[in-house]
């Protein structure tokens, strides 16, 4: 594996544990479950304007890896998003990139 490989897994894996650890302690710290930690999102202004950066991103990524899925005929690729729709796209982006740089065979 190259080293940029390397550090796109490590990211994803990061990217992933990261941003769970603090939906999971929010949500045990604070009653409303998932629809609290939505309602968070949505508390101010500035995080608003982040929560729409994200769900922005997100869409502008899911649209790359399925048109690029269709061309490079790499389906493993489409686990990145479920990941970034249900973890962030600090796990997704970077796991898109592992899998697309894996070596052609």
């Amino acid at each position: 594996m190259s080293i940029l490989r390397g550090l796109y897994l490590v990211l994803a894996i990061w990217g992933g544990f990261k941003p769970m650890s603090h939906f999971v302690t929010y949500m045990s710290e604070n009653p409303g479950g998932l629809g609290g930690l939505i309602d968070a999102w949505f508390v101010s202004e500035a995080t608003t304007g982040l929560t729409w950066d994200l769900t922005i991103a997100a869409i502008a990524l899911t649209l790359w890896i399925l048109a690029e899925v269709r061309v490079r005929k790499n389906w493993t690729a489409l686990v990145a998003i479920p990941a970034t729709f249900c973890i962030g796209v600090s796990c997704g982006l970077p796991l898109y990139l592992f899998l697309r740089t894996r070596p052609v065979t």
